[in-house]
């Protein structure tokens, strides 16, 4: 219901013309939505990101071109919606795993030995939470990792 309520109020205009008007390049636009949906995967479930975050994000992708980054491949404007797709639920996986509020923290609290402090927990959860970084930032980098095997799967160029 605040979903409905933000959209026909004007909020997805106001967020899209603001991250828009940043005047980033498209990756950087990316790099910031990754930094919202981060920082909102710390406080709020999934399905809440994802009602609120992909109705502002998927209109201001589809009108930047991601034509590669550092000299590599980019992403075909056909393949933009499944590489935002994965590299969204990745973020996700991220965001649960950070403090302070990381779901699947508390899961593994829920099961470990009651000498192992939440504190151990978050701080044992930062290796995690850099290769998670370093596999969203490869497949931002690299989106072929992304479409690859669903083409081979489905068809394709």
């Amino acid at each position: 219901m605040f979903v409905g309520f933000f959209i026909l109020k004007g909020g997805q205009n106001f967020v899209a013309e603001s991250i828009l008007g940043t005047g980033l390049a498209p990756y950087g636009v990316l790099v910031l939505m990754m930094v919202i949906l981060f920082v909102l995967g710390m406080f709020l479930d999934w399905v809440g990101i994802l009602l609120l975050a992909v109705p502002i994000f998927l209109p201001i992708l589809k009108s930047l071109q991601f034509g590669g980054a550092f000299g590599f491949a980019g992403v075909t404007a056909e393949d933009l919606l499944l590489w935002y797709g994965v590299i969204f639920m990745v973020n996700m996986q991220m965001a649960f795993l950070s403090p302070p509020f990381g779901y699947s923290l508390f899961y593994l609290k829920s099961v470990a030995p009651p000498e192992i402090s939440m504190a151990t927990i978050f701080r044992s959860a930062v290796p995690f939470l850099c290769l998670q970084a370093i596999g969203v930032s490869l497949c931002i980098v690299f989106p072929s990792i992304v479409v690859w095997l669903p083409k081979v799967m489905y068809g394709g160029n």
